[in-house]
């Protein structure tokens, strides 16, 4: 079978069942679909089915109706080459929970502020670098002290250690990208076990953030950029790449890799996704290259 579709639950509550992969198994038959059995990625969680007889997208439209309501994420690809060779991630909202600029304004008491405009680029209704430039303003004169306060509030999504470290141990080339700050960065890289990261740096003078940010700009283009520059000095086809967002600002890179993965996605990420994981966590991105969860690396 020259086709896959991997059904995926949160692994938290165990939501896929047997019954569930056996309906979604009998649509791609009803759509006209050949299939054979069954394959558990990790039981309760994760399966994969092979089909052929239908494209992916007719495949993953007839299993997302039938299975409309259902708290089951779904990813239908051709099985050769699935298994990703680069990994590029954005960080905030994604790798970590948190915004980090709309931490360091609530630090400086002007979080709602910094927070709707933040909220506003994501969804692409503002230009990332000028939204930045704004926000990075107003905090001008913010100690630096600061910084290692707000960077204790970071936490991670579930399963990114996991993805990162599974990856690296499968031969991948991690790396984080991010539109945040280099400052923060540093130090998700290291928890994390990414091979590198890229990132604006705040500037500072005597002991506080100017308000400013070095040029250029890392934004949605940079990405991009990123994305490319990194495979292309790997000797990698845009095809064996994996790249995972949630905002506007991570669209196009989406777009261009050879799996583009929304977690959480807002609209313009969503759009320009292959998939989007809106239930499991960040192992989902290792279910979808069809690794088994007994080779996970915690």
């Amino acid at each position: 079978m020259d086709q896959v579709l991997t059904v995926i639950g949160d692994p938290a509550s165990r939501a896929l069942s047997q019954d569930q992969a056996e309906a979604a198994q009998r649509i791609l038959q009803h759509a006209g679909a050949r299939t054979t059995a069954i394959d558990w990625l990790a039981p309760g969680i994760a399966c994969d089915i092979p089909f052929a007889g239908l494209a992916p997208d007719a495949a993953e439209d007839a299993t997302r109706l039938g299975l409309a309501g259902q708290p089951l994420d779904l990813a239908a690809q051709t099985a050769a080459g699935r298994r990703k060779a680069l990994l590029v991630a954005d960080m905030e909202s994604t790798i970590i929970a948190q915004e980090m600029i709309d931490e360091l304004a609530e630090r400086f008491g002007l979080g709602a502020r910094v927070a709707a405009i933040t909220a506003r680029a994501m969804a692409g209704e503002l230009g990332f670098e000028d939204a930045l430039a704004t926000r990075v303003a107003l905090l001008a004169g913010l100690p630096e002290a600061a910084i290692d306060e707000v960077a204790d509030r970071i936490t991670f999504n579930p399963g990114a250690r996991t993805l990162v470290r599974t990856m690296k141990s499968g031969g991948a080339y991690t790396a984080l990208v991010s539109g945040g700050f280099t400052v923060f960065t540093g130090r998700v890289r290291e928890a994390c076990g990414f091979d590198e990261d890229r990132a604006n740096r705040l500037l500072m003078d005597a002991g506080a953030l100017t308000g400013r940010v070095a040029d250029p700009i890392l934004g949605r283009q940079a990405k991009l950029e990123a994305l490319q520059e990194i495979a292309a000095g790997r000797g990698l086809p845009l095809a064996a790449t994996l790249a995972v967002g949630d905002g506007a600002n991570d669209a196009v890179m989406l777009a261009r890799s050879g799996l583009g993965v929304g977690y959480r996605p807002k609209a313009p990420a969503r759009a320009a996704a292959d998939v989007s994981i809106d239930h499991g966590d960040l192992t989902a991105l290792l279910y979808l290259q069809g690794y088994r969860a007994d080779e996970f690396v915690d």
